[in-house]
């Protein structure tokens, strides 16, 4: 991609100034109203691969669970806790990278924890006991933190209504989809690599986003904007979000639908490839197949956002969430098989693909002058209520899908109660 000039009815702002572009023209109303279709496509192939990151990050290696533990000699619970390191890294590096995205701007932040990421995976690659992976997960997710925060935040600060719907609706189709299809790729690699050159293979991603923060990210937040009054302090900034009870509500719906959706994806190695005999490449297309409700879910919602508002959207998809992860667990007691678990699996995962969108258009909608802080707090309580929550399958054993529905249909629950009750649907104002 080569730099290009953004141009307006009465002005034009060369982009190699890596500032916001602005325009004279009061018809615009947000700078992303000046890029043509080809721009947006280039900032969402670009903003994607950023997002991506984290989620590979976490779940490239979730295959290859079964293997590590066997060549590392220890326990499935062990293992899980692997994955709850780096959620909860990545929880703690969206806490340091958001904040500080609103004060120096979105670039720097970007490119120092990229380059962390890349030691880190070079470290679980080479790490000679769990310990030392459990060490470097948790930088390797801090690193892997700054991607899905500064791409958040950069899509706030170019659009608003509904164009903001739209581009995040695409972010959200990545976010949801990715945990979904690096099961698949990891599967496919586990073919041609051991479980270490997974790590090598994030990686190189790495370098990819570092080069992608260097040479083709520009910054989105001028030195203007980061000085406001009354914003210019973390504090300030805190204080503006957490008085929000909309965006407390939507915050907590997200991180319990996250977690709801990684407590199947931490228990479903050893629930598909161990109890019901799945190879590597079986639990892989199984992903695949899931990832097609990711699709329909993102990308229905975007187009309904113009006849529905977002939160009646969430409450079909967090009453569906809940009906489907009870249904896990009746279908499951009664003998129903795998194709049991799948059914209404499909549909779980679905509902959480038609969420996404609209808990990240809730949240930041009135935010903009503090959206790489809104962005964290979005990110860290997803990952961090995920990485939290989802172990708690492991510890009851899997030898069924009952743990994991249970822990998936109580997470819908707090979803449903914090949409009625925190929310509260019918106070929600209608986008601009």
């Amino acid at each position: 991609m080569t730099p290009f000039a953004f141009k307006g009815a009465r002005g034009t702002v060369d982009r190699n100034a890596r500032t916001t572009p602005v325009t004279t023209d009061t018809s615009v109303v947000h700078p992303g109203d000046l890029l043509s279709r080809r721009q947006r496509i280039v900032y969402i192939i670009v903003l994607g691969a950023l997002v991506a990151l984290g989620p590979f990050t976490i779940d490239l290696y979730l295959p290859a669970f079964p293997v590590i533990e066997s060549d590392l000699g220890v326990s499935q619970a062990a293992i899980q806790l692997t994955l709850t390191a780096t959620t909860v890294g990545f929880a703690l590096g969206q806490l340091i990278v958001g904040p500080l995205s609103d004060k120096v701007g979105r670039r720097l932040p970007l490119i120092l924890a990229t380059v962390l990421h890349i030691g880190a995976s070079i470290g679980v690659a080479m790490a000679p006991d769990i310990l030392w992976v459990g060490v470097f997960r948790v930088l390797q997710g801090v690193g892997a933190a700054a991607g899905a925060v500064v791409a958040m935040a950069m899509v706030r600060d170019l659009f608003g209504g509904q164009p903001l719907v739209r581009m995040l609706s695409r972010l959200a189709l990545v976010t949801g989809l990715a945990p979904i299809l690096a099961p698949v790729i990891g599967s496919q690699l586990l073919l041609v690599l051991d479980w270490r050159g997974v790590f090598y293979f994030l990686t190189a991603y790495g370098v990819l986003v570092f080069l992608a923060a260097v040479f083709f990210i520009v910054e989105t937040l001028p030195k203007e904007r980061r000085t406001e009054p009354g914003h210019s302090s973390a504090g300030a900034r805190y204080k503006a979000i957490f008085s929000d009870r909309i965006f407390v509500g939507v915050a907590l719906i997200g991180g319990m639908s996250f977690s709801g959706l990684f407590a199947y994806l931490s228990s479903s190695p050893f629930l598909f490839q161990d109890v019901y005999g799945l190879d590597a490449q079986q639990y892989g297309m199984l992903f695949a197949i899931n990832s097609v409700g990711i699709v329909i879910g993102t990308q229905t919602a975007a187009r309904l956002t113009r006849v529905i508002g977002p939160q009646w959207i969430l409450a079909g998809s967090t009453a569906v969430m809940l009906v489907a992860s009870i249904s896990i667990v009746i279908l499951d007691m009664a003998g129903a098989g795998l194709f049991g678990i799948l059914v209404p699996l499909w549909f779980f995962i679905t509902a959480v693909g038609f969420g996404f969108p609209m808990v990240q258009v809730l949240a930041l909608v009135n935010h903009g002058r503090e959206a790489g802080t809104a962005a964290s707090v979005l990110g860290a309580l997803n990952f961090g209520l995920a990485g939290l929550i989802s172990p708690i399958v492991g510890l009851f054993g899997i030898t069924d899908a009952v743990p994991m529905g249970i822990v998936m249909a109580s997470t819908s629950a707090v979803a449903v109660a914090a949409l009625w009750l925190i929310v509260r649907p019918r106070s929600v104002p209608a986008l601009d």
